[in-house]
């Protein structure tokens, strides 16, 4: 490749934090939370994009809420966030789900709301349409950033670091070491997600309870879709199959669609694009765009192949792709999918989760789950990389493998995650001791004293 020479400058300092949180998706917004709600603690969120909630804008619901036995193990900061929307009618109660264990419908808008009213409420200083584009080391600890944006490069100088970018955009940047995708170094694919309106949910409803010959359910009795309340719905394989020998071009071997806040909307989850780097401008540019163009024939097999959707609309369009994976850290403990499966205990569980392993399959167009029999604990040491101090991790960046992250990577464990790295971030400067070094039993205890759920 081609390189040029950039002559080196000095840039000014923007600001000077106690703890920056890069990332304001999920886990950066309840790490921004959790690290403010520690007495003295200057906090900074930054965000390339122009809107709060990353992901919980895109029309997905909050999965992981619930256990297995229907208790709500996910509480702490993100209970509180859910809570808050439910008082306003913006999001849904937890619905317990045969497949993903539970649903939570939320109102995007609303939750851009809620998301720039708590970072008032708690005096963290926003920044964006900042990208996070080189990090500032003393040997191998992060002491700050570099960011790009319309007013040239700028640093901000931190005492902690929360890597919440996804990507884990920091941590690889300050050297950290890093797996990506599955053993052959493929990701699981992403997709653009739209909403559509005018849907016949009624008649939805009971043409799928009515006739389950017809309309193929994984997993779940057909039954369960005729009660008027908040449901995924996947299967369809016999539709999917018959449009495809009648010539439509389906990208996926099942149909996915999930219910909106309103009663005629319901939001689809069945476009992807195999193999898709979500780290590299030019594959994310193409990704976006065979999105858009498969999600038109998409539309064009729901309304023709799918009851209720006859006469339904498109009405939203998610503003970004859903990315499920890219980057991973090498972290102090390394998360298996054996210790989803064997509901394992850690002394330093930070959160709890029961969420199944959901793998869209890197190659084809298929996903399966796996359930664990309970819940599982999530460790903190998942979220310590390897060599670099100054640094915590948060959301689906963290270390596990490629299985594991199946099950980790959705909203309600990233939030939980979140909340436990920024709490730490905080703690560890009041101790001051490194992020790896942290009094767990301390950090826990104050998790504990904001809701959090651990197992006894």
């Amino acid at each position: 490749m081609k390189t040029i020479t950039i002559p080196s400058s000095e840039i000014p300092v923007r600001a000077e934090v106690d703890v920056l949180v890069v990332g304001a998706g999920p886990a950066g917004l309840m790490a921004a939370q959790a690290a403010a709600l520690v007495p003295d603690t200057k906090v900074m969120l930054i965000e390339s994009r122009g809107i709060l909630g990353g992901n919980m804008t895109i029309g997905l619901p909050l999965l992981g809420f619930l256990g297995r036995k229907g208790n709500v193990v996910i509480k702490g900061l993100p209970g509180q966030f859910v809570e808050r929307l439910q008082a306003q009618g913006l999001a849904t109660h937890h619905r317990a789900c045969p497949l993903h264990v539970s649903l939570t419908m939320i109102d995007p808008e609303g939750t851009k709301r809620l998301a720039f009213q708590i970072i008032k409420e708690c005096g963290i200083e926003l920044l964006m349409y900042a990208f996070a584009t080189d990090v500032i080391m003393d040997g191998d600890t992060v002491k700050g950033v570099v960011i790009d944006s319309k007013k040239g490069r700028e640093a901000i100088l931190a005492k902690r670091i929360v890597d919440c970018t996804g990507d884990g955009d920091i941590a690889f940047r300050a050297g950290a070491p890093m797996n990506y995708g599955n053993e052959k170094g493929i990701p699981q694919p992403p997709t653009l997600m739209f909403s559509m309106r005018g849907v016949d949910s009624r008649k939805l409803r009971d043409a799928v309870a009515d006739h389950p010959e017809l309309y193929d359910i994984d997993f779940i009795p057909n039954e369960f879709f005729r009660a008027d309340d908040n449901c995924t719905m996947v299967g369809f394989r016999n539709q999917v199959k018959k449009a495809r020998e009648e010539g439509y071009n389906l990208p996926v071997e099942r149909t996915i669609f999930m219910t909106g806040m309103a009663p005629d909307e319901w939001w689809v989850n069945m476009s992807r694009v195999n193999g898709v780097d979500a780290t590299d401008p030019e594959q994310y540019t193409y990704g976006e765009v065979k999105c858009a163009e498969q999600n038109e024939e998409i539309v064009r097999y729901l309304k023709a192949y799918i009851p209720g959707f006859e006469n339904a609309y498109v009405d939203r369009v998610a503003p970004f792709m859903g990315i499920r994976e890219t980057r991973r850290i090498e972290g102090e403990y390394v998360f298996t999918e054996q210790d989803i499966f064997d509901c394992a205990k850690f002394d330093d569980v930070v959160a709890v989760s029961a969420y199944p392993v959901d793998l869209h399959h890197p190659v084809g167009g298929d996903c399966t789950l796996q359930w664990c029999p309970d819940c599982y604990d999530i460790p903190y040491r998942c979220l310590i990389p390897k060599k670099i101090d100054g640094l915590i991790m948060a959301g689906r960046c963290v270390s596990m493998t490629h299985l594991a992250l199946a099950s980790a990577r959705v909203m309600g464990p990233a939030m939980a995650m979140g909340e436990a790295a920024g709490k730490a971030a905080a703690l560890s400067l009041k101790e001051g001791a490194q992020p790896r070094d942290v009094n767990v039993k301390e950090l826990q205890e104050a998790l504990r004293e904001e809701g959090v759920y651990f197992r006894d």
